[in-house]
């Protein structure tokens, strides 16, 4: 009797969005971060790159809130555990709602050089560029 090799399942790219209290994180933004990183690593999700998105007045009340932060995180995960991460997010006492989103590999990219600050680099290439045309031309 041969015993199967278990399937490696292969990671997807994701974006998160996390909303949670702006109050509690202007009081404790080291604990609302790690929670929310907390619950990911629960999945077995692994943070690409996270920061705070948008802080203000929400379009509508939820649970009793005004007011919230957007907090966004880049990540990949497979697939099988999406269940456990929204699991672990209606579990969660800091994140009161969560939207989740798969990116093909070139705008997970793109997002994830737009947070960390990366995006200047290419520029400065096509900026060099534009400047030989313009030396070629002037022959």
């Amino acid at each position: 009797m041969s015993v199967a090799a278990p399937k490696v399942e292969k990671p997807h790219n994701y974006e998160g969005m996390f909303l949670v209290d702006s109050g509690k994180f202007a009081t404790d933004p080291e604990g609302v971060t790690s929670d929310i990183l907390a619950v990911l690593e629960k999945a077995g999700a692994t943070v690409v790159a996270h920061r705070p998105w948008q802080d203000g007045k929400l379009a509508y009340e939820v649970e009793g809130m005004r007011k919230g932060l957007h907090y966004i995180v880049m990540f990949t995960m497979p697939g099988s555990g999406m269940s456990t991460l929204v699991r672990q997010c209606q579990l969660s006492e800091t994140i009161v709602r969560h939207m989740t989103i798969a990116h093909p590999q070139t705008i997970f990219d793109a997002t994830v050089a737009a947070l960390t600050g990366a995006a200047g680099g290419d520029r400065t290439e096509d900026e060099g560029a534009d400047e030989t045309a313009a030396d070629d031309s002037a022959e």
